[in-house]
């Protein structure tokens, strides 16, 4: 069995892994199993693929960026053709070229599993059905909420959760605000709410939350900007829906969704407008000793006018 594990989903293919190598030290003992990474030498991962197993009845080879070995991708096809029978293989390769004939080879003549990014509905669905297996309880709302609050990576909604569960099986909105802390972006996404609907005080107790977590103002410059440039791209989408251009511009559904509501009540000569004070404002920071601190909230108190 060879099998290939790729993909931007680094939580999924992770645990994929461990089932297979669990299932595998189970039947034929640690010993069995052999780890490598692509900086190995060609001559080793050769040894390792074809030698027959060693007091096991079966082995498995698990070989981490095999890809960026260039010898052993220019001969993949011979080698792994080499490979004999009671030998498991499992190719990890997080980032593959879909162009290459390496990805194509692989594609072709092993169990191809790839892990892609999970969409905000995907995401949800994980997170309720994760909590009712182990006796808890999460509403689809609530689980959006966490999203939403610490982002869509899964290795670290998986680590919420089991604080989640711990605090109370039945988690709820106000536990979600007691026991997390908001990701930078998911913060920028309220920041930029409140300014534009004219909450200034809600804004700038944000914008003071961003700079206690030592966030500098640079960095606040650059969050916004990129924000404003996902606002952009809604703005000149046309018809699209919102789930076609987050896919296009590889960004996650919630973040379009999101910005989807200031984009619909933003006029694009107001983002324009928006957009060369934000980039003066940073020009002139980078060449003039001005208080960027005051600036910038100057700037978030202008959004909502």
């Amino acid at each position: 069995m060879i099998v290939t594990l790729t993909g931007e989903d680094a939580f999924g293919l992770r645990m994929y892994l461990r089932g297979l190598v669990t299932a595998f030290e189970a039947a034929h003992g640690d010993m069995a199993i052999e780890r490598l990474d692509g900086d190995a030498s060609y001559e080793r991962v050769q040894e390792a693929l074809t030698a027959l197993p060693f007091l096991s009845a079966r082995k498995m080879i698990v070989l981490r960026d095999g890809g960026t070995n260039k010898q052993f991708v220019e001969c993949a096809e011979m080698l792994l053709a080499e490979i004999p029978e009671m030998t498991d293989v499992v190719l990890v390769e997080p980032k593959l070229d879909k162009r290459s004939a390496y990805y194509k080879l692989l594609k072709k003549i092993t169990d191809f599993r790839e892990f892609a990014k999970t969409d905000e509905q995907g995401l949800m669905q994980w997170l309720t059905a994760s909590a009712k297996e182990r006796g808890g309880n999460l509403v689809v709302a609530d689980a959006r909420f966490l999203i939403e609050r610490v982002g869509p990576d899964r290795q670290l909604l998986a680590s919420e959760l089991d604080k989640l569960l711990l605090y109370d099986e039945h988690i709820t909105r106000q536990a979600i605000e007691l026991l997390t802390e908001p990701s930078s972006q998911s913060s920028i996404f309220e920041l930029l709410e409140a300014a534009f609907a004219g909450h200034t005080k809600r804004a700038l107790e944000l914008y003071r939350e961003q700079r206690a977590q030592k966030v500098d103002p640079g960095r606040l410059i650059a969050m916004l900007t990129w924000q404003l440039w996902v606002i952009a791209l809604i703005q000149t989408a046309g018809d699209k829906q919102l789930d076609t251009i987050a896919r296009e511009a590889k960004l996650s559904p919630y973040t379009v969704r999101k910005s989807a509501m200031v984009a619909r009540e933003l006029g694009s000569k107001r983002l324009r407008q928006l957009v060369r004070e934000l980039a003066g404002l940073d020009a002139r920071a980078k060449r003039e000793r001005i208080d960027l601190d005051e600036a910038l909230q100057h700037f978030l108190l202008t959004l909502g006018s």
